[in-house]
């Protein structure tokens, strides 16, 4: 009856040693699940053959959340007389090419059952200000280590594995 009366004791009133153990178990089957996502490295993006003959400008850049939780953008040029930063898709679906608003660059789409990477990236090395030419060091960082791209009609998001976002808006292709 004692043992009884103390059970049902412990469960009206649980202990501060319950609720640090529930919590454990709780942290650890979490922590479990995370596995169950793709990778850091993994690249994913939908297929190459939707965004055949595609033109698209970076509109918008955040940059990682800082310590609060903020998110800042990062001022970048845009328009027709300042030089955006643009991308191409090819009609064939294998290439992609482009400004980075001082020089042009060119890469080799390559294909798997998880979309696209970028290989062989290649840039000209015209010289620009020290300002254009850390901004674009800095989008071909992103365009050679991006996390994954995600489409939604005429918006292109570049999502980088350091959670920077590159933002790009689709325009008219003059090139098909």
């Amino acid at each position: 009856m004692v043992l009884k009366s103390r059970l049902l004791d412990f469960l009206r009133r649980p202990s501060k040693g319950f609720f640090l153990t529930l919590s454990c178990l709780s942290l650890g089957l979490l922590s479990g699940c995370a596995n169950v996502i793709p990778p850091c490295g993994a690249k994913i993006s939908p297929p190459s053959s939707e965004l055949k003959n595609t033109k698209w400008e970076l509109t918008r850049w955040n940059l990682p959340p800082n310590s609060n939780g903020e998110v800042r953008t990062r001022q970048i040029p845009q328009g027709d007389v300042s030089n955006p930063i643009q991308i191409i898709f090819d009609a064939s679906g294998q290439r992609l090419s482009g400004s980075t608003g001082c020089n042009r660059f060119t890469a080799t789409l390559d294909e798997d059952a998880r979309g696209f990477s970028l290989k062989q990236i290649a840039s000209t090395k015209m010289a620009c200000n020290p300002q254009r030419m850390e901004l674009e060091n800095d989008f071909l960082y992103e365009l050679n280590d991006y996390r994954s791209i995600v489409r939604n009609g005429d918006q292109l998001l570049m999502i980088g594995t350091d959670r920077e976002v590159l933002s790009f808006t689709q325009k008219p292709n003059n090139n098909k």
